[in-house]
């Protein structure tokens, strides 16, 4: 559910976008999906451990920042409207705080996307999902970031597309999961007993 929650509130944040600030409403949505998206990844790193336990052990802290970054950015709209400062004002006032703007900011905020490009790559890697799904979610993490800094909402709505679209997938076979077809996010099993065939047989070649 959560893997669905925070694709859905991102792209609909980004409808509520303002001519010069992404405004309070699209703050608070954009705060929110980073919060259920957060809960959705870690489930999903869960699963994918034990078929592999480097990335995840990388991944997840990774992720946890990602998330701090994501959040601030959104209170950062928010703090636009309610103080009528421009977004370009807030740049300019977050620059002369350093430790804040590197920390919460140009450090955290980008850590985002390459969280989601690296799980398309590791899911890529895995075969754990149709290959679609995840060249399609490093499309949208390597979108993510040039809709935001370009702030034209019709870029923001493609790459919220390009990532909702293999999240919905991911969302509805944890959903399925649940219900006993098989662990959210886990390895499909003919996938993982194709790979071990396969390793054996190199093996005694």
């Amino acid at each position: 559910m959560f893997l669905i929650l925070g694709p859905v509130l991102n792209a609909v944040a980004s409808f509520f976008w303002q001519p010069d600030t992404q405004g309070v409403t699209a703050g608070t949505l954009t705060a929110l999906s980073c919060a259920c998206w957060l809960i959705g990844l870690l489930a999903l790193y869960d699963q994918l451990r034990a078929e592999a336990p480097r990335y995840v052990a990388v991944a997840l802290p990774l992720t946890v920042f990602a998330t701090v970054g994501g959040v601030a950015f959104g209170v950062q709209s928010i703090h636009e409207v309610l103080f009528d400062a421009s977004h370009a004002d807030t740049i300019a006032l977050l620059d002369q705080h350093p430790f804040a703007a590197w920390a919460l900011y140009w450090v955290a905020g980008p850590l985002f996307p390459l969280v989601l490009f690296l799980l398309g790559v590791a899911l890529l890697r895995l075969r754990a999902t149709p290959l679609p799904v995840g060249v399609l979610l490093c499309l949208g993490a390597l979108a993510f970031p040039l809709s935001r800094i370009s702030r034209e909402a019709a870029v923001a709505h493609v790459a919220d597309l390009l990532l909702l679209l293999p999240f919905l997938y991911l969302g509805v076979r944890a959903l399925r999961g649940r219900s006993g077809s098989r662990p959210a996010g886990a390895v499909p099993p003919e996938v993982v007993s194709g790979r071990n065939s396969s390793m054996a047989s190199e093996s005694r070649t």
